[in-house]
Formats: C-alpha cells, structure tokens, sequence
C-alpha cells in the first residue's frame, strides 16, 4: 500500500466516523463514492469497482457503526427496544440486498435512490417531527419497511442511517434518538451485508489480491484505523448541537448524496 493509498483511506476514515457519529448515518455515504474514485485511481477493473466500494464500505461499518453505536449508549439516546424490533428485519432486508447486487443495473439503480434520498432531504428540511413518543405503525409495515431498508443499504454500501432516522422521526422519535437509534442498527445491516458480498462476489476474475469476494481488506484496514476514533467525537457532537440545527445537517447531506447518485 502506497502513503498515497493509505492517507487516502484514513482521511475517508475520518470523515466517515465524524458523519457516523453525528447523523447516524454509518459513513457509507462517504466511503463508497470515496472508494469508487479511489479504486479507479488504482487501475481496478471498472465492471467490479462498485461493487467493491460497496462491499468494503459495509465491513468498515461494522466497527465504525460499532463505536457510534456504543457512543451513543453511553449517553442513553439508544432506544434498544425499537433495535430489537427492527434488527432482524434489516438483516433479512441486507441478505436480499447482496444477493441482488450482481443482478441489478448499478446505474438505474443509484438514480433510483437519488430520487427517494432527494424526497427525504426535503421532507427533513421542512416538515416538522410529531413529537417525542414513538409510535410505529403495525409490526407487518415494520417488517415490510425494515426488509426494504436493509435491502437498499445493503445494496448501496451504507448503514441504513439515512432511511432508519427519516422512518423514526415520521414515527414521532426526537433526531437525537432516532439518530442513535439508527446508529445502534448500523452494524447489523453491515454484517449481513458483507456476509453477503463476500459470497456473491467469491471466485470473481478480477478482483484485486487482498479481496475475499467483494470485500478489499487493506482498505477496511485503513479506513477503520481513522474512522473507529473519530465516531465518538461525532458522537459527542450529536448532543451538543441544537435539535433543529442536527435536523439541517442530515437534510443537506441527504441532499448532497441526492445530487451526487443522480448525476451519474
């Protein structure tokens, strides 16, 4: 690994943390278009770029959604009981997800969730949250919204933030606990996910030494080295700043990963 490689995954790994910690987003909507630039840098075979950005997005984000996750516990934002609900939906969501990588369009595909991240960014930015108390709708459209949750982020390398806290702040969840909330689901999502990719992409001609399936190591090596110190830090940001001003944060980045899957 050149310095250039590594300084590369590192400051990626900073700002995935920073954004995992803050917004409980998992950082995945750094790490992969990072990634993508990153490996087409290193001459990696066009036709698996992506879908090594996304697998390897999703193994760093079992440790840096691990350590926001943990973060967030410390200071009793985490509502383990909506976890417990929504976990095992989400991993069968991230299996369906993998498995459906290498079958589906990449291109239609992150247009297509362009339009749905630009739908949250600006209900975010000007509907108003309901309340405090969360009220989830019944457990088949929990089960239903969960699975396609997973799915997508399975599929597009995040942790699911960006989906889990929209669904949770509709529900009637503060930002601060639906972030925290998501954050503390991340994980699941990422593990299944990777578990996934790694055998939807095993025996694939092309792929880099140091890869298992879709899975490059040296950069989870890297990016983790970064991104499991930083989250705290978000973290710690997440409750000192002003509700509404949290609220803008995640709706503009919404609408910067809007912007940027819709113009490819």
């Amino acid at each position: 690994m050149s310095w250039i490689e590594l300084a590369a995954y590192l400051g990626t790994g900073v700002c995935a943390g920073l954004i995992a910690g803050l917004l409980g987003v998992g950082g995945g909507v750094v790490v992969v278009p990072a990634l993508v630039w990153i490996f087409s840098g290193m001459g990696f075979a066009a036709e698996w770029s992506f879908h090594l950005a996304v697998g390897t997005s999703l193994a760093t984000l079992i440790g840096t959604g691990s350590a926001s996750a943990y973060a967030h516990h410390k200071r009793g934002a985490v509502r383990w009981d909506l976890v417990r609900i929504l976990a095992p939906w989400l991993v069968i969501g991230a299996w369906i997800g993998a498995a459906g990588a290498g079958l589906l369009d990449a291109t239609w595909l992150r247009r297509l969730f362009g339009l749905f991240q630009l739908y949250v960014g600006l209900s975010m930015l000007f509907k108003r949250t309901q309340g405090e108390v969360c009220n989830l709708p019944s457990r088949s459209a929990v089960g239903l919204v969960a699975t396609g949750i997973g799915s997508l982020s399975a599929l597009l390398g995040i942790a699911g933030g960006t989906l889990t806290v929209p669904f949770l702040t509709r529900s009637g969840l503060d930002i601060c606990r639906a972030v925290a909330t998501a954050a503390a689901c991340g994980p699941s999502i990422a593990l299944a996910g990777v578990l996934g990719f790694v055998v939807v992409g095993w025996g694939h001609a092309g792929l880099p030494p140091g890869s298992t399936g879709f899975v490059y190591w040296p950069a989870v090596a890297g990016i983790l080295l970064a991104s499991m110190p930083s989250a705290p830090i978000g973290a710690r940001l997440a409750h000192t700043l002003p509700l509404p001003v949290l609220k803008r944060i995640f709706a503009v980045l919404v609408l910067l990963v809007a912007a940027k899957l819709l113009s490819v």
